[in-house]
């Protein structure tokens, strides 16, 4: 009785000297991506929770859920033990340099639903035991150097809507139901779609709305067991809590002005009002980033030397203030992309509310245009495409990936921040809009910045994704031009104030020199400079059915489409100048002139 006395209690001193099997995972990816010394910093293996490590977040029962970890320079590889995360629905790795082959444990992630592995260097076969992941939705291994078959494993998971293998040295035949999904790429390879099957080799169409008829019944029997499997669990968890309340305080925040309307965190970190304050000294003024509509935004110092921007809401309590905070919440729930921007945590008090965000080191694209300090560089044509290019998809995901889709309403240059890469990601979710594709969606209230708001949008009300095509083609002007896009002092220079006239004007002239930012010298390329002058006006063409979407503009950018989609723009810009010409000489001999009349019907006539 004694001995089993002392290996329990031998089993429970383990139990608690052993390291945490998450952290574990977790160093060794980090040793086996060679990290640098100022890379993970706070990924220690003697720290127990793991859930207090940058790029990493987790739920409220301490699992690990998404580790992100995106242009950083990585040049190892891949630790098979991360197949220990069974928690795990998000890893995202892309642009970075990771070589070797990709682990066979990966199949062990069964709770992964993002897996992006892009724009690395990976090389060998895709393991076959990915096909085991049957809450995956989003596959994203283009631009590494992978070879062998595209293994028919992969046809076996339901919930696939996005598979993109492009840009890789695969060969051998596309398995037949990998067509059925709703978005995929297999171009750039050595592979053979076949002779058998009339799709091609990417999706025509990447609108997420258009989901594949053989993946609806799918999809909506999935949704259906999960919606009955939260439900019951749901109902579960109120009364363990309910019958536990004096456990633990659950993590609720009241929404001013409404009843019994609460927003719940989930996995992000709630930081304690004295943190914050301690962060960024005191909300010290010399810490101010920026200032927007519902507060300022400031450069914070965590006590682990982790940089963050803390957006302190300090009008919450007025009109939308509230709402704007929930709102922002929200979209990280709904939206993960490389491209977007991450919330960290919050820190919420009776009369504050914080939200915590990673610090972008180079600030906003509007910062890198016009607001340089004497010394610092000029943004070179090469991020300029860069960003534009990163910008388009980060949109392209809100509109066409997120369920509910997601509408920005105030893209501009100020609200595309930059990273260490200068890698562009799009952020200031607090005018955004979760749509209900069955409504229509019409606000009380036109919201964005002037010079970057849609025509339709500020005369009707209605907003869409094509409102934000609208202000990405804005904002494609800004980096062409470096210039705002309503300036008044160009009014001394007799120029127009509206940014995108005196673009098409010079445009117009075939003055394109005249148009390039003047800080970029000669350092450009003119025939790239000419192709994103023509993806940023068709963008900005007044009827929104015209635009195109997201994911053409990204397609442009890349060099695909755009000539025939500008030669079709011309030919109808040159119609309506001449008809517009026609009335103005009508109108300019008056219309009580009989020449007027006779020339009226001989043009008539003709």
């Amino acid at each position: 009785m004694e001995l089993v006395f002392i290996v329990l209690i031998l089993a429970c001193l383990q139990s608690f000297v052993l390291p945490d099997s998450q952290g574990d995972a977790l160093f060794a990816l980090k040793n086996s991506l060679k990290a640098s010394s100022a890379q993970l910093t706070d990924w220690n293996p003697n720290q127990d929770d793991p859930c207090t490590w940058s790029n990493v977040l987790c739920d409220s029962n301490n699992h690990v859920t998404r580790v992100t970890l995106p242009s950083m320079g990585f040049t190892g590889t891949l630790s098979p033990k991360i197949g220990n995360l069974k928690s795990l629905s998000t890893l995202t790795l892309p642009g970075n340099g990771i070589t070797g082959a990709i682990p066979e444990e990966f199949g062990n992630l069964t709770s992964l639903t993002n897996l992006d592995l892009s724009n690395n260097s990976l090389t060998g076969e895709i393991p076959s035991s990915l096909g085991k992941l049957k809450k995956l939705l989003f596959l994203t291994l283009c631009q590494n150097n992978l070879t062998g078959t595209i293994p028919t494993s992969l046809s076996s998971i339901p919930s696939l809507i996005s598979l993109t293998l492009n840009s890789n040295d695969l060969s051998g035949q596309v398995p037949e139901h990998l067509f059925q999904v709703s978005k995929y790429n297999f171009t750039g390879n050595r592979l053979s779609c076949g002779n058998n099957f009339p799709q091609p080799c990417a999706s025509k169409s990447e609108d997420s709305g258009a989901l594949s008829k053989p993946k609806i019944g799918v999809i909506l029997g999935v949704v259906g067991g999960c919606i009955v499997i939260l439900f019951l669990g749901g109902l579960l968890f109120i009364l363990y809590k309910h019958k536990h309340k004096s456990d633990k305080p659950e993590v609720f925040v009241d929404v001013a002005g409404e009843v019994d309307r609460r927003i719940t965190f989930g996995q992000l970190r709630r930081f304690s009002w004295r943190e914050l304050q301690l962060a960024t000294d005191n909300f010290s003024e010399k810490n101010v980033l920026g200032q927007g509509g519902f507060g300022k935004v400031y450069k914070g110092v965590l006590s682990n030397t982790t940089k963050v921007a803390v957006k302190r809401l300090t009008d919450y309590k007025s009109p939308g203030g509230d709402a704007s905070f929930q709102r922002e919440v929200e979209m990280i729930n709904v939206a993960v992309h490389r491209n977007l921007l991450q919330l960290i945590g919050f820190c919420t008090t009776p009369t504050e509310r914080l939200l915590v965000y990673p610090f972008m080191q180079n600030l906003s694209v509007a910062y890198r245009l016009r607001e340089l300090k004497p010394g610092e560089p000029v943004l070179i044509w090469p991020r300029r495409k860069q960003i534009a290019l990163g910008t388009a998809r980060g949109l392209e995901y809100l509109h066409e990936h997120c369920n509910p889709k997601i509408i920005h309403r105030d893209v501009k240059a100020a609200n595309v921040l930059l990273d260490e890469d200068f890698e562009a990601v799009v952020g200031d979710f607090g005018l955004a809009k979760l749509v209900d594709v069955r409504k229509t969606n019409v606000t009380t209230q036109v919201r964005g910045t002037l010079g970057h708001i849609a025509p339709e949008y500020m005369s009707t009300g209605k907003s869409s994704e094509r409102a934000d095509v609208f202000g990405y083609g804005m904002m494609l002007l800004e980096l062409v031009t470096g210039r705002r896009a309503i300036d008044f002092s160009r009014l001394e220079e007799e120029d127009d104030v509206l940014l995108l006239d005196h673009v098409k004007k010079l445009e117009r002239e075939k003055r394109l020199d005249a148009i390039v930012d003047h800080n970029l010298g000669k350092n450009y390329y003119l025939r790239e400079v000419e192709m994103m002058i023509q993806v940023a006006l068709l963008c900005t063409q007044s009827s929104p059915e015209d635009r195109p979407a997201m994911s053409e503009v990204v397609r442009m950018l890349e060099g695909e489409g755009l000539a025939e989609r500008w030669e079709e723009w011309q030919h109808v810009e040159v119609t309506r100048r001449q008809e517009y010409e026609r009335l103005q000489r009508r109108f300019d001999w008056g219309e009580d002139s009989v020449y007027n009349q006779d020339a009226i019907e001989l043009s008539g006539g003709r």
